[in-house]
């Protein structure tokens, strides 16, 4: 069984990274880690999530996906992970259906995880680099999430572009310290494997 590169890139925007990321979509232990992510996906669905109340008007819900998205996309790179977030997408849906099947929701989590591996796919993971990446996808979560809730019921986009600013940064901090745990305890393990070439020995640093 062939094993992930090791090369780390100074930039997502070179031909060599996504050349690295098309061949790590073709490696059968690749799309077996994304399968596993998947399943944890699913599994981590029936975690109940973390509820902030900061008054009463407002408040918000932590899940726990994000951490498996996230986790694939930096040990699978981009292409592996836009495939991922459809199929995981798809895949929750019919195992929960909870009305109409509607595609934005794919679209939102493969940008989302495209988001993950533009900031840790094969480079120096750091703190700075998690909350960059969460800052992002939370950024995304505002504008695309707004719009299909808009298309989907009968509020104005404002309305639901309002509710979801104040949501996601609620969420912010504590997502991206759910992210540094998750990492830090991860990254030798990951990096011992091969999975997060370069992370074996090194603590998370700052950035």
């Amino acid at each position: 069984m062939p094993n992930f590169s090791s090369t780390l890139y100074a930039t997502p925007f070179s031909r060599a990274y996504w050349a690295g990321a098309v061949r790590d979509f073709r490696q059968v232990r690749t799309l077996c880690f994304a399968a596993l992510m998947i399943a944890a996906c699913v599994a981590l669905s029936h975690v109940p999530s973390i509820r902030i109340d900061v008054t009463d008007l407002y408040s918000a819900r932590v899940s726990w996906g994000f951490l498996a998205r996230s986790l694939c996309s930096a040990v699978c790179g981009p292409v592996t992970g836009l495939v991922f977030g459809f199929a995981e997408d798809t895949i929750s849906f019919f195992l929960h259906p909870q009305g109409a099947y509607f595609p934005g929701y794919a679209l939102t989590t493969m940008l989302g995880n495209l988001i993950y591996a533009l900031f840790l796919y094969r480079t120096r993971v750091t703190v700075a680099r998690i909350f960059l990446a969460k800052l992002c996808t939370n950024v995304l979560n505002v504008f695309l999430g707004s719009l299909w809730s808009a298309i989907l019921s009968s509020q104005g986009y404002l309305y639901y572009m309002t509710t979801s600013a104040i949501k996601n940064t609620i969420m912010l901090p504590v997502q991206t310290v759910m992210l540094v745990v998750l990492f830090g305890a991860l990254l030798p393990i990951l990096g011992r494997m091969g999975f997060l070439p370069g992370q074996s020995r090194r603590r998370l640093a700052l950035y």
